[in-house]
């Protein structure tokens, strides 16, 4: 049975798990869910029935329903081991999952659709901005110093060969250049960010090039 990705082309969550499905070779089938026209998709019964938190990415895999991205990307670490995404010494996967868990807990959560959503209803786009741009800053920040002072960064954020890390990493570099965050003060996330788009795995998974994609 095919692998089936329930995806939204702008959705970091989704980008992160095409990027990972892509790096290991597997086939997959992308069902579109539009998270904003005719109120979203991801509300409709038959989505919810998936996953009642109405969001994407949901993965497919032989009947099992997979829900939230890094479960999935851990996951499919598991199951499809080869090209690994974590290293193999314990102290260095915990360094690679916090600089994960840096975009994916305190990052992207405070620049979701249902936060901006709110901040719609409720701030001038002035101040949605500054929200967005604050957020992005703060944790590129912090990432930007624990690159610079880590022995084991390479052409990406671990070594000379793209994993975890740059998997949660590039879809918040695409949102902050599409919410014009200035990047100029972070030279090694732009560096890294630029050797993983030479990669197909990447070029592939991004929003551009997705089925759904809109202009």
């Amino acid at each position: 049975m095919p692998v089936i990705l329930y995806s939204y082309f702008r959705s970091s969550a989704a980008y992160r798990v095409r990027i990972a499905l892509n790096l290991k070779k597997i086939d997959y089938e992308i069902r579109p869910v539009h998270l904003l026209k005719n109120g979203g998709d991801q509300f409709k019964a038959d989505y919810l029935a998936l996953n009642p938190q109405g969001k994407v990415p949901v993965l497919v895999v032989q009947n099992t329903v997979l829900t939230q991205s890094a479960a999935i990307i851990e996951y499919l670490e598991e199951v499809y081991p080869l090209p690994p995404l974590l290293p193999s010494d314990a102290e260095e996967r915990a360094y690679v999952r916090s600089l994960a868990q840096i975009i994916a807990c305190d990052i992207h959560p405070l620049n979701n659709l249902r936060v901006l959503n709110y901040l719609k209803d409720s701030l001038k786009y002035e101040f949605q901005q500054a929200w967005r741009l604050h957020w992005i800053q703060e944790g590129f920040t912090a990432l930007e110093q624990l690159l610079q002072k880590s022995d084991s960064r390479g052409r990406f954020c671990f070594g000379d060969t793209p994993g975890m890390a740059d998997v949660f990493l590039i879809p918040q570099v695409y949102n902050a250049r599409r919410f014009e965050c200035e990047m100029n003060s972070f030279p090694l996330i732009s560096g890294i960010y630029e050797n993983c788009m030479q990669g197909t795995a990447f070029a592939n998974a991004a929003p551009e090039n997705q089925p759904d994609a809109e202009s």
